[in-house]
């Protein structure tokens, strides 16, 4: 049988003119997070399955890349349930290991900590443009701060990276997990049933206010009470603020210091932003991981049609490993989304060095062979990325190929310095 050639179903591989971008924008991203205080931190891709199935990952929880146990501790014929079987798993997200790791080490960290995670995560998801089993994530995430300074450095961050890479035009959907719910108790849903309303509204990008209305009746919810939760979304179409108006809607069911947050993150971040972005209250936006206790955002890029990164406050979650709540929020940038636009745009990297290729003759003389090289080091000493290669019998299909990569000269190098 032959060995397969092909990357397994949903991961790349990743050629160099992707390479060069990858490398790019990760540098752009540690850049940019570095100068608003953030300290890059390593997590192991492997996590105990207890924490990766804690009820606290969504439908991630169903999409996790399962490790067997090993050696003695793997027996197949006393195995009962998958949980006998397996003890760990790839980390579907940088969420959780940062909560562990959280846990783990405080003592040794400052308080409020500001941590910068960039590495790879695995979902068994279906592989879409965009969208693949192996990805990078980039998370930046503020622990021990309770106020809403956190949300405002985070989407500043994330904002001023984008507008370095070029971006123009975004949006930053913004809404908050309380007023979701204030939502839902106005209309008279049973708190026992939020999930699967939240559920049902995530879709009205896909299937329009018509289609939640759909939905929700045929998921066997009163008419009554569909019928007044879709007054709400109705109201606000018409309504000149629609943040003003549906939080004075609601307000019997909404703590008045939710309103005042969430406004002032939106004043604050459009007061002091450097790129060209609007903050935009969005009712409809859910985020599907249910740690989620307060501010949720999303970034919308016109040109992708879809979510490019999100985040939130997850106030509740190292509780869980430590007994005592601490205060978080984070935000992940859609990197390989982010990666895929530049590309598909032919974006070119802004002051990159020269790019030179040296062709030598084959059987070149060891002396003129080492004149060569001096007078590569000697280019590369003055800022050029000099290439040496032997000079292939098909000359112009190998310069193509460099060209491909970037090379914008050619130097070609002779036995004999005469020809």
């Amino acid at each position: 049988m032959a060995l397969s050639k092909k990357p397994v179903n949903g991961m790349k591989d990743i050629l160099p003119s992707e390479m060069e971008i990858r490398d790019y924008v990760i540098n752009v991203i540690q850049e940019t997070y570095a100068e608003f205080g953030f300290t890059r931190i390593e997590t192991p891709c492997v996590e105990n399955i207890a924490n990766l199935s804690n009820k606290q990952g969504g439908e991630n929880e169903k999409l996790i890349f399962k490790i067997l146990k090993r050696g003695e501790k793997l027996n197949l014929e006393t195995a009962k349930e998958e949980m006998d079987l397996v003890d760990g798993g790839l980390r579907y997200d940088l969420t959780v290991p940062l909560v562990r790791f959280y846990s783990n080490n405080s003592a040794s960290l400052p308080s409020p900590f500001k941590a910068l995670q960039i590495g790879p995560v695995w979902r068994a998801d279906r592989p879409q443009r965009g969208r693949y089993r192996q990805f990078y994530q980039c998370d930046i995430d503020i622990l021990g701060e309770p106020s809403n300074l956190a949300e405002i450095e985070l989407i500043l961050a994330t904002t001023t990276t984008l507008g370095k890479l070029g971006f123009k035009g975004f949006e930053i959907r913004i809404n908050e997990r309380r007023i979701l719910k204030a939502m839902a108790a106005y209309s008279g849903f049973e708190e026992k049933d939020y999930d699967s309303v939240f559920i049902t509204l995530d879709k009205m990008d896909k299937i329009g206010l018509e289609g939640v209305e759909k939905e929700l009746k045929e998921s066997g919810f009163g008419e009554e009470c569909v019928e007044k939760y879709l007054s709400l979304f109705r109201g606000m179409e018409v309504a000149e603020d629609s943040f003003a108006w549906l939080t004075e809607e609601i307000k019997e069911y909404l703590e008045p210091e939710v309103r005042e947050s969430l406004g002032e993150i939106i004043a604050g971040v459009e007061a002091v932003k450097s790129a060209d972005f609007k903050t935009v209250f969005d009712p409809t936006l859910v985020r599907g991981m249910s740690y989620y206790t307060g501010t949720i955002f999303e970034i919308a890029i016109p040109e992708f049609g879809g979510s490019c990164g999100g985040g939130g406050r997850y106030d509740k979650m190292i509780g869980k490993f430590t007994g005592k709540d601490v205060p978080a929020c984070g935000f992940s940038i859609g990197f390989e989304r982010i990666v895929l636009l530049l590309l598909e745009s032919g974006y070119q990297i802004p002051g990159a060095k020269k790019k030179v290729a040296y062709l030598i003759e084959k059987g070149m003389p060891s002396d003129r062979l080492c004149e060569v090289m001096k007078e590569a080091q000697e280019a590369r000493a003055k800022g050029e990325q000099v290439l040496v290669s032997r000079m292939n019998k098909n000359k112009k299909f190998q310069k193509e190929q460099l060209m491909n990569e970037g090379y914008q000269e050619f130097k070609e190098f002779y036995n004999n310095p005469l020809n």
